[in-house]
């Protein structure tokens, strides 16, 4: 055996010699628990742990685990009797020197076939196989190598990325599922790989290179072999491919090339059109112009009367060149051997090569089309009849502009809000003031509770929200709104609010006045839900408090969104959803409120939105805006605007539906209001039908300001408005 594998016959001594660990020898670091077999502490179940599935060979595993360990006790018992034998018999032979020592010290106990950790002998198997196993593979003494608890989520990684200095330099080992630190010799052959250097810092790329034939003359050949025999003897292949082509020659299968004529081929543009000629096939070419001959302006001595004036010079420098009936100013010259060489001839030339060549000239069909067959054919004002045509009422009483009105949903009150610090209330049907409720601020937004079983009214002054409650109408149901307010209990435990809710005094409640909702800043918009319990207001703060949702029912307030998308302009409830429409100076964005997510967001083209007002049946929304554009939205059809009407001249101030009837309006600072027809099929392929049918005229312009607010009747084709002049007035 020792001649047949190159190795000297080893004792039993050296054996043991060679298991036990030298003085001089540093003792080999023991594997981590994850490492070991059965001798570690890891039970069953923590083995089960990497991949969930229990092994079906366990008992049998087991077993085998408990053979190999008894084996393993075996061993270990055999290794110490023979070390103490060998210790025994090495007693008494005495001390041996250092050279002894040396002699009889194993030669191969250092040695190693590879230097690659062989601590996991699967060989050349792929490690894929060992995903669904606890394990990875098999050590040298034939135990498990389990793979680490990978129990570390990417928070942890980023922390011992951030604490530890060396994590930059630290890999995973696929064989052992360990992390392994490269040391700094392999970092910098990792690098020079990297450049596309070497790995071997000794080797040199540029050594010179060694001809093998060198320059000079040598005398002797490299070879001297002697020439074929098919060097000198006429090669039979080719001389049947040149009998091949003679053949195909003569019989006119190849023809010989002949020189090509070097003279390029030209066509006359101003040429007649021939019919035999290239362009005279193509019936629809249109030959190009000649150019007009020069006139009496372009001679060098002309007439005095076509000599420009000075001032006439000055008028031809200011013109724009696509204005000027000539590109030149005629001049008079005494001979022409004073008259200079033209200064546009080159840009002339120019010009009219590509004319000739760029310019697309090909007769047309002319169509004749009747003007009037382009323009749509809407239908006649008088077919869409109601719609309000002339003023009917005017009710006076402010000495300031009105900012806001609002109709009860009666129909029978109305309620306006002026700068004159009052809140008035009207009788619709005969101009009548009814009462005069007095604020102390400028109110800038009002809104009468949809709900017809509650009779209150929201009125924005300053930086609060005040709730009164009119008393006009039924006293039965003044009474039962007052009951509703007074029924709420406050909880024992006021929760955090962004806004305060306060009882009205004595003094107040006798004008009208039941709550009060203070706010951090001023209201400039108070909008109603469709039920009547919940209301929306809008600050004229930046930040993501700019709209808040007040519930009258628990008297609580929160603030919907976490971060603005710019400055709110007005809200809107849906009639039939729960969504939120919020108006920005660019866009409409439409909210859900119990996915609370955004659904849709709309961009109108407008560059400062100022109104916003959705349709009944809750599909069609229109905006108005102060660069005078109104903005109709389709929103089962697109984002986009579906038609933008600019009918007024100035900015629009209010937008409004009709509850019932087809027809919406808008208010502008011409002093004007335009009703148009707006009728919204239930045929989701024919779109909305949009006439203008009226225009409204009443108003006087005041500090450059005319309608300020307009308000449909609930019932009738009647529309309010509100305008600078203090006055509220009725169209029907």
């Amino acid at each position: 055996m020792a001649g047949a594998w190159g190795k000297p016959h080893m004792s039993p001594e050296s054996l043991s010699g060679k298991r036990r660990l030298e003085p001089d020898q540093e003792p080999q670091p023991q594997e981590p628990p994850l490492l070991q077999d059965t001798d570690s502490s890891l039970s069953d179940s923590e083995e089960s742990v990497f991949s969930g599935l229990e092994d079906s060979g366990s008992d049998t595993s087991e077993d085998y685990t408990e053979g190999v360990d008894g084996a393993d006790c075996d061993k270990d018992s055999n290794r110490t009797e023979e070390t103490s034998e060998v210790q025994v018999q090495a007693g008494p032979s005495g001390p041996r020197t250092e050279e002894e020592g040396a002699l009889t010290r194993d030669e191969y106990e250092e040695d190693s076939s590879d230097e690659e950790d062989i601590r996991n002998t699967v060989g050349n198997v792929p490690l894929a196989w060992y995903d669904d196993f606890p394990h990875v593979g098999y050590d040298l003494d034939g135990k498990r190598i389990y793979k680490p608890l990978r129990t570390r989520d990417e928070l942890d990684q980023f922390l011992d990325k951030m604490d530890d200095p060396d994590f930059w330099r630290t890999v995973q080992d696929k064989m052992t599922g360990r992390d392994l630190r490269l040391s700094d010799e392999q970092v910098a052959l990792v690098q020079r790989l990297q450049r596309g250097q070497f790995g071997d810092l000794g080797f040199n790329p540029y050594e010179p290179a060694v001809d093998f034939f060198s320059g000079d003359i040598m005398i002797h050949p490299v070879t001297n072999r002697p020439a074929d025999k098919r060097s000198f003897i006429p090669s039979l292949i080719e001389k049947e491919k040149v009998s091949r082509m003679v053949h195909a020659i003569k019989m006119g299968w190849i023809k010989p090339r002949r020189p090509q004529d070097p003279t390029p081929s030209f066509y006359d543009l101003w040429a007649q059109e021939d019919p035999n000629a290239v362009l005279g096939r193509h019936k629809m070419h249109v030959p190009a112009p000649k150019l007009a001959l020069p006139g009496h302006a372009e001679s060098y001595n002309p007439p005095p009367e076509y000599l420009p004036t000075e001032e006439e010079r000055l008028a031809w420098m200011q013109q724009e060149p696509c204005e000027r009936k000539l590109n030149f100013l005629p001049q008079k010259f005494p001979s022409l051997r004073t008259v200079p060489a033209y200064g546009r001839f080159i840009q002339e030339r120019f010009e009219r090569c590509l004319d000739l060549y760029l310019c697309p000239r090909q007769r047309k069909m002319r169509v004749n089309v009747d003007p009037e067959d382009l323009i749509p054919k809407l239908p006649r004002p008088r077919d869409l009849q109601p719609f309000p045509v002339c003023q009917a009422l005017v009710y006076r009483g402010h000495s300031d502009l009105v900012r806001c009105l609002s109709v009860s949903p009666g129909g029978q009150w109305l309620a306006s809000g002026s700068d004159d610090g009052s809140l008035r209330l009207w009788e619709v049907a005969t101009a009548r003031c009814m009462r005069t409720v007095l604020v102390g601020g400028v109110v800038r937004s009002i809104a009468w509770n949809p709900n017809p079983a509650i009779c209150l009214i929201a009125a924005a002054m300053d930086d609060a929200v005040l709730l009164l409650n009119p008393a006009l109408g039924d006293r039965l149901l003044v009474g039962s709104t007052d009951q509703l307010l007074d029924a709420f209990t406050p909880p024992e435990e006021p929760t955090l609010q962004p806004a305060r809710w306060l009882e009205a005094s004595e003094e107040e409640r006798q004008g009208g006045l039941r709550l009060r909702i203070c706010h951090s800043k001023p209201v400039t918009q108070v909008t109603w839900h469709g039920r009547g319990d919940y209301l929306a207001v809008v600050l004229s703060s930046p930040g993501h408090t700019q709209v808040l949702i007040h519930q009258l029912s628990r008297r609580r307030s929160q603030s919907p969104f976490r971060r603005s998308h710019g400055q709110v302009q007005c809200v809107a409830f849906h009639p039939t959803r729960p969504f939120l429409l919020v108006a920005s100076q660019r866009s409409v964005r439409i909210y859900h409120l119990l996915r609370q997510e955004l659904t849709k967001k709309l961009m109108p083209n407008c560059k400062w939105v100022s109104s916003l007002a959705v349709h009944p049946a809750g599909d069609n929304i229109i905006c108005g805006s102060y660069d005078s554009k109104l903005v109709w939205f389709d929103l089962d059809l697109s984002t986009k605007p579906y038609k933008v009407l600019r009918h007024h001249k100035k900015a629009l101030r209010a937008v409004a539906f009709h509850p019932r009837y087809p027809l919406f309006a808008s208010g502008s600072d011409d002093g004007s209001v335009i009703v148009c027809h707006g009728m919204v099929y239930n045929d989701l392929l024919q779109n909305p039908l949009l006439v203008p049918v009226k225009v409204l005229k009443g108003h006087t312009l005041t500090r450059d300001l005319g309608v300020l607010d307009v308000a449909f009747h609930p019932t009738q084709p009647w529309i309010f408005s509100s305008g600078a002049d203090g006055t509220i007035r009725l169209f029907s």
